[in-house]
């Protein structure tokens, strides 16, 4: 799958890519969680955690450091989820004292500090991440590439930031089918989203892999696939094996997945109806950071975030007033996260919101989900650009080192992209 099938159809930038690879290891993609940790208590039944992993995908790391320690996944909950073929520096919080979390050893996986305290780590607790990415193998290199990393900067610095694509990792970077399962969930079609999920054999997956979906895919039996796939396919073993015990509960099959991943299916297929928008938006030539009117702008909170739960409208009557605060870094034009409760703009991104919606044949009513009431979803709403700060760049031969902050939500790759325009190279 390519990034347009997740709805990333457009650059904002005109220039020439260098082309490049990021990831060739896991070293040249360092992640470190700029996060607001719980208060330090003695007496807290929590151990907060600052874990450094090697490439380690955040849900299979949950899963073994539970399996590790003999607690249940439930007890064990962090901020945010991070690449998997990476160095990632991350907050965790274990619903444990803190002499039990000194019993996990796993290859990769380094607690760098804990402490006591009284309440688990939220996604609020989050701010954002700072990054240092080596990109190898450029097409051009020296002073060519320096060149042309400064020009596609240049209207990136102009407008305020670069366009707040849901980057490929909310899809599964090399399986992006998330997006499909939850348009199948938001749609009541649970047989077809459990089928997207188990089968359907995608191109770029191991050999093994391939073979034992395309063999589900092919005949549907459930009971022969729990012995052909392989124990790197636990997840979807776990789904299968619902379906061979009970023949046709296709929810129960999806409700033995993990909470959070069931909850990322329908937060992608948003995910991918936002991109569709956004990519909209710079294909009309609308700028993504200049309001107009019928546009809704997110304010910045005091604290720096911006806040996606209260939105301005713009009119004629303010305006002026609207772009200066955009322009000063304290308000950003928006894009709908659809759901249950979506508001939609008015003007021309009401006009796009509202083509996307009838285009997919998807309704507010569709994000109500009474089989798993728990995979309903509100909607929201994000702003169309994403602030770099801190941003340095270091040119080398072929091999050129970013390092950068983000706000938390964002992602690196979805700059990058703007740098090499050559999505083999982002995977």
């Amino acid at each position: 799958m390519s990034e347009a099938d997740c709805g990333i159809e457009v650059y904002l930038t005109a220039t020439p890519g260098t082309g490049g690879r990021i990831k060739a290891e896991p070293e040249d993609f360092v992640i470190e969680e700029i996060a607001s940790p719980p208060p330090r208590d003695e007496g807290g039944k929590f151990t907060a955690a600052v874990i450094r992993s090697r490439n380690w995908e955040t849900n299979r790391l949950v899963r073994e450091m539970a399996r590790n320690l003999r607690v249940s996944r439930q007890r064990i909950a962090f901020a945010g989820t991070k690449d998997k073929r990476s160095v990632a520096t991350r907050l965790f919080t274990f619903e444990m004292p803190l002499e039990e979390l000194s019993h996990l050893h796993l290859a990769d996986v380094d607690v760098l500090d804990a402490f006591p305290t009284a309440r688990a780590v939220e996604i609020g607790d989050l701010r954002g991440n700072r990054f240092r990415i080596v990109v190898r193998g450029m097409a051009v290199t020296g002073e060519d590439g320096r060149r042309i990393i400064e020009k596609t900067l240049e209207p990136i610095t102009r407008a305020g930031g670069f366009p707040n694509f849901f980057g490929l990792q909310r899809f599964g970077s090399r399986r992006p089918v998330t997006h499909l399962v939850g348009r199948h969930i938001v749609r009541g079609d649970f047989e077809e989203a459990v089928r997207t999920y188990v089968a359907n054999p995608i191109e770029g997956e191991g050999e093994e892999a391939f073979d034992a979906r395309e063999a589900l895919e092919r005949t549907g039996d459930y009971r022969a696939a729990l012995d052909e796939y392989p124990e790197s396919l636990g997840l979807e073993k776990a789904v299968i094996n619902v379906l061979v015990q009970r023949p046709g509960d296709f929810v129960g099959a999806l409700k033995a997945l993990p909470w959070n991943l069931l909850m990322m299916f329908v937060h992608a297929y948003q995910s991918y109806l936002f991109n569709r928008m956004l990519s909209e938006r710079i294909r009309r030539d609308l700028s993504i950071t200049e309001p107009v009117a019928g546009d809704l702008v997110l304010p910045v909170r005091a604290d720096g975030l911006v806040d996606r739960e209260r939105w301005v409208p713009v009119g004629e009557a303010n305006l002026e007033r609207v772009r200066t605060q955009c322009r000063a870094g304290k308000a950003f034009v928006s894009a709908s996260v659809f759901g249950a409760e979506s508001s939609l703009a008015g003007g021309p991104m009401g006009e796009i919101e509202n083509n996307v919606l009838e285009e997919e044949g998807v309704a507010a009513k569709d994000f109500i989900v009474p089989r798993v009431p728990r995979l309903s979803s509100k909607g929201t709403r994000r702003e169309l650009a994403c602030p770099l700060t801190d941003l340095s760049v270091a040119v080398q031969d072929d091999t050129a080192t970013f390092a950068f902050s983000l706000p938390r939500g964002s992602y690196a790759t979805c700059f990058l992209r703007e740098v090499l325009k050559d999505e083999a190279g982002l995977r």
